[in-house]
Formats: C-alpha cells, sequence, structure tokens
C-alpha cells in the first residue's frame, strides 16, 4: 500500500478513485471520494478513503482524512469539454479497479462505507463485502461507458440489481440516466432508498415507495462541480444518524445549494452553513 501510516478506525469510508481533472486553470484533483471525503470530514467525521492511482500522483493531503490503496501505473484523468451543443467528458486514461483487498483490515466494519466509482473502477461484489457497515452508493461511475477516444457516455449497468440489493441508499442525478424515468421505476424495485438529483431544481427522495420533493433554494451558480458528491455524503452521514431520509434529503439539498456558489474545493460545506442547515431542518419538523 502506498500510505504505511498507522490507520485509526474511521466512521466513513469513501471507495472509489482519486483523480486529476484537466481544467483551464491547470490539473486538479478530483473525483467523488474527494469530495465526498472532504464533506464528511466537514461534518464532524472521521474519514478514510480506498483509491488506486500512480505513486506519483501529488495526493492532497487533508487533516482528518487517512487515504490508503494499491498503487497504478495510471491515475484516473477526465477533461470536460464546453460546447454550444453541450459538454463532452473525455476519460483520458484510468487507474486499476479496486478490490476488497485494498481495504485495511481496520476498515472493514466502518460504519458507513461508500461506494462513489467514477469509471467501472469498484468491483461490484463490494457491495456485499462490508456485513456490518451501512453500505451507500453512487452508481454514476457504473453507468459510464467510453470509446477509443476516451469520449464518456452513459450505458447499461449490469451489476445494478446485485449492487441495490446489498446497499441502504443510493443517490444518483437525473443526468445520469437520461432523464430516463423507467430506469427510476427498475431501480426501485431493489433499494428502499434512492435520492434523485435534479440540478436547480433540488432531489426527490423515494422512501418504502413514497416520494417526496425538496426544492433548492435559488443561488447564483459559479460551479457545479462535486455538487453531487456533496449531496451525496450530506444524505448518507443524515440518514445514518437519523435514519429518516426526508430529514437527509432536506439537509443534503440545502449544502448542495451552497455549494455551486463556490469553485473546486471551497465548495465544501463550511461550518456555518451546516449549522444553518441543521437549524432549516428543525424549522420544517416544528412547521409539519
Amino acid at each position: 500500500m502506498f500510505n504505511q501510516k498507522q490507520l485509526e478506525p474511521v466512521d466513513y469510508l469513501a471507495v472509489g478513485h482519486v483523480t486529476l481533472d484537466i481544467t483551464p486553470q491547470g490539473l486538479v484533483p478530483g473525483g467523488t471520494v474527494l469530495y465526498s471525503a472532504l464533506t464528511a470530514r466537514a461534518l464532524g467525521l472521521r474519514v478514510g478513503i480506498v483509491t488506486t492511482c500512480d505513486e506519483a500522483y501529488p495526493i492532497p493531503e487533508f487533516e482528518g482524512i487517512a487515504i490508503t490503496g494499491f498503487p497504478s501505473e495510471k491515475t484516473t484523468t477526465f477533461e470536460n469539454i464546453y460546447t454550444p451543443e453541450g459538454r463532452i467528458q473525455v476519460l483520458h486514461q484510468t487507474a486499476d479497479q479496486i478490490q476488497f483487498q485494498a481495504v485495511p483490515e481496520i476498515w472493514r466494519q466502518t460504519p458507513i462505507v461508500h461506494l462513489g466509482p467514477v469509471a467501472r473502477e469498484v468491483d461490484p461484489t463490494l457491495a456485499r463485502s462490508f456485513s456490518e457497515s451501512t453500505v451507500c452508493v453512487t452508481p454514476q461511475g457504473f453507468m459510464r461507458a467510453w470509446d477509443m477516444a476516451g469520449q464518456v457516455t452513459a450505458s447499461e449497468w449490469p451489476e445494478a440489481d446485485f449492487v441495490l440489493q446489498n446497499s441502504t441508499a443510493a443517490v444518483l442525478s437525473i443526468e445520469d440516466i437520461n432523464g430516463d424515468e423507467d430506469r427510476i421505476e427498475e431501480f426501485l424495485r431493489s433499494i428502499r432508498v434512492l435520492a434523485i438529483t435534479e440540478g436547480e431544481e433540488g432531489a426527490r427522495i423515494y422512501w418504502n415507495g413514497d416520494v417526496r420533493r425538496f426544492p433548492a433554494p435559488r443561488v447564483k451558480e459559479v460551479d457545479s462541480t462535486g455538487a453531487g458528491d456533496i449531496f451525496a455524503a450530506c444524505f448518507f452521514a443524515k440518514y445514518f444518524a437519523t435514519r429518516d431520509p426526508w430529514i437527509a434529503g432536506r439537509f443534503a439539498v440545502q449544502l448542495a445549494s451552497c455549494s455551486v456558489t463556490r469553485r473546486g474545493i471551497d465548495s465544501i460545506p463550511t461550518e456555518y452553513e451546516i449549522t444553518m442547515a441543521s437549524t432549516e431542518i428543525l424549522d420544517a419538523e416544528q412547521r409539519t
């Protein structure tokens, strides 16, 4: 493993590739696991990341987040190209798949395990490998394909039933499934708690055959990068704490909306924003 430091137990474990993102400002670190881990840390949780990347990749060091895994010849690298017809996403290279053996023994009973693939890198069998954990998934990376030039498109997800049946909660964007409502109904046959994010419209939460919509407050959007990952971490953490998806959905929408007003990892929720979102929940509960 490329992290030789003594590891301690964590509350929130994120599994997936840390990435390099090619931007007009240069190469910047990214990936679902990075944004979700930083968010979980902001929520007061002890956080671990299991990943794989080139040993030369300068993984940022953040107090309160331990990162470990096996080295790979490459680091997963994305580029988003914006055109008048919409965004083109290019996957330039990918790191190795992440197997259960990469997870340190001390982290195998972590309370919250977040499977956050970006390029099909998480072994689907990990969904049933954490028998003592609340396993949560953001399946975006399971539903991506790319051609020889690296251009990314939406794809089928053959392992969907298996992964969802072995998970407690899932979060995905309506864009991940190209607005296909039939796929939502298909997923709901395999999982009890499902959150669908809808950008500036907020999110809808499905729970045991019921659905509620949580509109997002109107804000001036600067950069939506990472907003879905921030939503997911907030949702999973609050759901674990309360076992109430409605509370978790309201909380996550508030903080994800704040995140789009800033760029990059500066979009991670602040202590003040977390306090205000918690207050919003209390006020809403009192009104009902």
